[in-house]
């Protein structure tokens, strides 16, 4: 789902350090503010970025299956708990229908949703972009470019390194307990695929264990960390298409900030503009 995927465009030249920067740039901007004309710009320069990084969409339909269900929920469960939240946050209440007891379909409710949906749609792409076009080593060797920890940024390469691991065991050990008669198929019952899923879970979790161990073991056997430094055999210099892009972010950031400020406070107010 999140393994490093090859290609050869304009954000696969990039050093991981700018894109992480970019990556944390557009998510600080879009939490900072909820102004649905900034969003908008975010979406859109977040799926220039997607659309010239050659990544297909094919190749993410299971984590983009799993955020939209997320989305779904996280939508449902706002209007559940919190029906009239937009009433809070804007001031007027301009009832469209009524549902059921307390629940009323309000425009300034549906409008507050679509920014909360807006946010995932300027985030996602660009997140998708970082854990696909950034290869681990070289990653980790930007982040020590910049003054990051080397063991920090160590940290960091394994673990985006052993995701591609932990898929390969779960499917391993999937094959292995449909072949002693454990049924996850669409086929078998939910509470039977549950069941399943955590016969798998378990010893994935032990192997994953022990596979840190393994490794702990071989980095302590090999000085890891004895002189408080290291060369790294993937290290880049900073390009013009990293000032770029860091340059982007940092615009994008100035942009956030200045709606916050136009706007009074961090929400865009049509109803109040329309009275």
């Amino acid at each position: 789902m999140f393994g490093y995927v090859p290609r050869n465009s304009p954000i696969h030249r990039l050093t991981g350090a700018s894109k992480l920067i970019m990556t944390l740039a557009l998510s600080i901007a879009t939490m900072i503010t909820f102004d649905t004309r900034f969003l908008v710009f975010a979406i859109i320069v977040s799926l220039f970025l997607f659309k010239i990084s050659k990544l297909k969409i094919s190749e993410l339909k299971a984590p983009l299956i799993f955020i939209l269900v997320f989305l779904i929920i996280n939508n449902i469960v706002i209007f559940l708990f919190a029906p009239e939240q937009g009433v809070l946050i804007y001031g007027t209440r301009n009832e469209l229908f009524h549902v059921s007891g307390r629940y009323y379909i309000i425009a300034e409710q549906l409008f507050y949703q679509l920014n909360v949906t807006l946010k995932y749609f300027a985030i996602v792409p660009v997140a998708l972009i970082f854990f696909l076009t950034t290869d681990p080593s070289e990653f980790a060797s930007s982040l020590n470019a910049i003054k990051v920890n080397f063991k920090a940024a160590y940290a960091v390469s394994l673990s985006l390194r052993y995701i591609p691991d932990v898929q390969r065991a779960y499917r391993e050990i999937s094959q292995a307990q449909q072949a002693r008669g454990v049924d996850i198929s669409r086929k078998a019952p939910l509470r039977r695929r549950l069941t399943g899923i955590l016969t798998i879970l378990f010893p994935l979790v032990f192997s994953s264990m022990d596979k840190i161990e393994q490794i702990s073991n071989a980095m302590e056997l090999r000085g890891f960390g004895r002189l408080g430094r290291r060369t790294w055999y993937s290290a880049r210099q900073f390009a013009k298409g990293d000032y770029l892009i860091i340059g982007l972010s940092a615009l994008v950031i100035l942009i956030s900030i200045v709606t916050v400020m136009i706007n009074g406070g961090r929400f865009y107010n049509p109803f109040h503009l329309s009275r």
